[in-house]
C-alpha cells in the first residue's frame, strides 16, 4: 500500500498514527502542498488518485484509492481490528465518533491550507488576521471537545488511545504551531502527554517525516 501524505498535514498525521498503532507497513509518498508551482496536489497525476486535491490518499495494492482521513482510518480499523480505534459499547462508540468528527469536520477544515490561502489571496486577509481566525476556531473546538470526552480516563475514552485521541493530538500539533493558548485545556494537554509516551505517536510526528522542512 501507498499513503500519499504531506508532513505538516494534520489529516495525514492522523492516518500515520493509526498505521503505527496497528503496525501496518506502507510506502509513504510525499505530496508537497505548498510547492512554489501551486502545490503538487493539483497535478494531473495526483488528481487521478484524489479528485479533491487533498491529502491523505491511501492506494491499495490493487490500485484502489481511498481518500479522506476519516474514511481511511475506518477502513484500516475494519481490516486490521486490533487495537480497536473505538470502544465496544455502541453508545461510547457514537460518543467517540462525535468527538473525533468535531475535530475532523468542524475545526480542521477551517484551519486547512486551502482555506487560509483563500482568505489571503481572495479576501485580502494578512498573516495576523488569518492566525486570529485559526486560533479562534481551534479555541472554540477544544472547548466543545473537552466537554464530550470522559473526565477521568487516561485517554479520551478509556485506557487506550483511540480515534478521538488521534484526531486531538494531530490538531494540537497545529495549535502549538500557531500559538493557541492551551493553558485552560489541561485535560487535553494531559492526554497529549500520555499519547506522546506511545511510539506510534512519536514515530508519526510531522517533524521526523522524510519530507519535513526546517
Amino acid at each position: 500500500m501507498k499513503l500519499y501524505t504531506y508532513w505538516r498535514s494534520t489529516a495525514s498525521y492522523r492516518v500515520r498514527i493509526v498505521l503505527e498503532l496497528k503496525g501496518i507497513s506502507v510506502e509513504y509518498v510525499p505530496v508537497h502542498l505548498a510547492h512554489r508551482d501551486g502545490g503538487e496536489q493539483h497535478s494531473d497525476t495526483y488528481n487521478n488518485i484524489n479528485p479533491g486535491h487533498t491529502v491523505p490518499s491511501l492506494v491499495l495494492d490493487d490500485g484502489t484509492a481511498i481518500v479522506q482521513s476519516m474514511a481511511i482510518m475506518s477502513y484500516l480499523d475494519e481490516i486490521w481490528p486490533e487495537p480497536a480505534l473505538l470502544p465496544s459499547d455502541p453508545i461510547m462508540r457514537a460518543k467517540a465518533r462525535a468527538a473525533a468528527q468535531l475535530i475532523a469536520c468542524d475545526v480542521h477544515p477551517l484551519n486547512n491550507l486551502r482555506v487560509i490561502q483563500y482568505l489571503k489571496q481572495r479576501l485580502g486577509q494578512d498573516d495576523e488576521q488569518t492566525v486570529i481566525w485559526m486560533k479562534h476556531w481551534m479555541d472554540r473546538g477544544f472547548t466543545a471537545f473537552e466537554k464530550l470526552i470522559d473526565t477521568n480516563s487516561k485517554f479520551c475514552f478509556g485506557d487506550q488511545p483511540g480515534l478521538a485521541d488521534v484526531c486531538l493530538v494531530a490538531q494540537l500539533y497545529n495549535a502549538h504551531r500557531w500559538g493557541v493558548d492551551l493553558e485552560r485545556f489541561q485535560r487535553l494537554t494531559e492526554i497529549e502527554k500520555q499519547c506522546r509516551l506511545n511510539p506510534a505517536f512519536t514515530n508519526s510526528h510531522p517533524s521526523i517525516q522524510s519530507d519535513a522542512e526546517t
